[in-house]
């Protein structure tokens, strides 16, 4: 294989479809070069650019966003500092939405616990006042 692939090639080892990589390139994620015939030719490290948008994406960016990570042609310091900055904001905002994912798992076990101590022909309604004085007095636990 040379320095470069085509579409088809790209597709088959990035394992996207080539209407989605074509999106991509239209939204100025990743570069192209075209030949005197019209055939796009896509330089070897187009497939790790792939790979870092997918796994961008996964990790809740927007394309959007992602337009302002992606390395260009003039490396800079600056730029540097900017893109590391913007991973380290997200990765505070994934540690905070980790919290309230705890909280909410934690009141959901206050709720099954609940449910799990009334013995079996409670009324359902004093059951369900229990239960739901149970979950208020887990709201005002404190939170991290």
């Amino acid at each position: 294989m040379g320095l470069a692939m085509n579409i088809g090639e790209l597709a088959e080892r990035s394992g996207l479809a080539a209407s989605k990589i074509r999106f991509y390139e239209a939204q100025g994620l990743i570069q192209v070069e075209r030949q005197g015939n019209g055939y796009r030719r896509y330089p070897m490290q187009t497939l790790q650019t792939l790979q870092l948008i997918q796994g961008a994406q996964r990790a809740g960016f927007s394309l959007q966003e992602l337009k302002a990570l992606m390395p260009d042609d003039s490396p800079s310091e600056a730029k540097r500092a900017d893109i590391i900055l913007r991973l380290e904001r997200r990765i505070a905002q994934i540690e905070e939405l980790q919290a309230r994912m705890d909280q909410s798992k934690a009141e959901l076990r206050a709720v099954i616990a609940t449910i799990q101590a009334h013995p079996e022909g409670t009324p359902c309604t004093q059951a369900q006042d229990k239960v739901w004085a149970s979950i208020e007095a887990h709201k005002k636990t404190p939170r991290i």
